[in-house]
């Protein structure tokens, strides 16, 4: 579980921010600097120096960090590289396992046990690999380098005091390439804020402890404000004439109204009539549509990437009982070189996209959304050679 995640957050680096945390120059310099700001936060000279004693930089977690082309991928092609039958089975076989702790989470923090396993298979293939850079490392790297010290210093600070409750080793704990920990993924923060002792052992054992992880998984999720009982995605099928310019997040209807204007849950039946949803169109009219609840809005306190956000929404409702989507039949999309292309042309006509990085984010979709408006196409906000080509 990337909760916040860090990992996947080209979408939220700010240069005023970064500017006001230190950051860049010496390693040994910036150390030092980290080193004085946690003894002025109670921890000894003792307790800092021997965590800090064999952390040093480390040039593959750069690299990790600025080589993100997943998520370049479109919906349909993402959600079937993730979604295995094996990963569906083992779901399954794992929610058998853990039958009494998934209850509990519910029961607790009102998270259904599908929306947890999607999380949990995708981040560490249950438990699998929880990955093999060292952590501290990691976040020293991240918290000396200027694209994002405001989301990694305090994350390196929050090691230290794992450490000093014996609950960190600097030179032996490992995970993910951006700091996160465990079965789920979670960084030192969100641990010391919602790690739970799942087992009884007196330890919150992300590593190794199914329970502990997934009951922190789930506090996690109650704390960001997951509402118990109420759904977070559904497929669903669009009347004919359904205008496309209404799709998107930014368009946030009663699910009654929805059902009036023709919107039909696919199976099952629509969530609550008063519950506030949009529809969702992640490769455009001719594609998959869905109805995202209030719940679907947590998922991205997890994640900023739409396409993976979704991709986990939708194995959730899977491991729930849903059907496969109906894929449908999509236009062409755009490969990376032309997406960065199009970012291009829309930057010069005053959109704000934010990186010039080839990867259908939010600031991209909505211009892609507004443009195609004015231009007169479908408003869907899936980009095709053919917007390209009118730009």
């Amino acid at each position: 579980m990337l909760l916040r995640n860090i990992a996947f957050s080209l979408f939220l680096p700010t240069a005023a921010m970064a500017q006001s945390v230190p950051c860049g120059g010496n390693f040994g310099t910036f150390i030092q600097g980290v080193k004085a700001e946690a003894m002025q936060r109670g921890h000894s000279q003792a307790t800092v120096d021997r965590f800090f004693r064999t952390v040093a930089p480390s040039s593959a977690v750069l690299a990790a960090d600025r080589k993100q082309g997943i998520f370049q991928t479109p919906f349909i092609e993402f959600s079937r590289k993730l979604i295995s039958q094996n990963r569906i089975d083992r779901g399954i076989s794992m929610s058998r396992k853990y039958d009494a702790v998934f209850d509990r989470i519910e029961a607790v923090y009102g998270v259904p046990r599908g929306v947890l396993l999607a999380f949990w298979a995708f981040e560490t293939d249950y438990g699998a690999f929880q990955g093999d850079f060292n952590t501290a490392n990691a976040l020293a790297t991240l918290a000396h380098d200027c694209r994002r010290p405001e989301l990694f210093r305090p994350q390196l600070l929050a090691a230290i005091e794992l450490f000093e409750h014996g609950d960190f080793d600097p030179a032996t704990t490992t995970g993910a390439w951006a700091g996160e920990i465990g079965m789920v993924q979670m960084l030192p923060e969100d641990i010391i804020e919602n790690g739970v002792d799942g087992d009884g052992d007196g330890h919150v054992s992300l590593k190794t402890s199914a329970p502990d992880a997934l009951m922190s998984g789930g506090k996690m999720l109650s704390s960001l404000g997951w509402q118990a009982g109420q759904p977070w995605l559904q497929e669903v099928v669009l009347p004919a004439g359904f205008d496309p310019y209404d799709a998107g997040l930014h368009t946030v209807r009663s699910v009654s109204d929805w059902a009036k204007m023709g919107v039909q849950p696919r199976s099952g039946k629509l969530g609550n009539p008063a519950l506030r949803a949009s529809i969702l169109l992640p490769q455009g009219v001719g594609g998959p549509a869905f109805i995202a609840y209030p719940n679907f809005n947590v998922y991205f306190e997890w994640n900023q990437s739409f396409t993976y956000v979704l991709t986990a929404a939708y194995f959730a409702t899977r491991l729930d009982g849903a059907p496969v989507y109906n894929a449908g039949n999509p236009g062409t999309g755009l490969n990376g070189a032309q997406m960065k292309q199009l970012q291009q042309k829309l930057a010069q006509r005053g959109y704000d996209v934010g990186d010039i990085d080839g990867i259908l984010g939010a600031g991209t979709r909505a211009a892609v959304h507004d443009v195609q408006r004015k231009l007169g196409m479908p408003a869907d906000a899936w980009p095709t050679p053919a917007l390209l080509n009118r730009l």
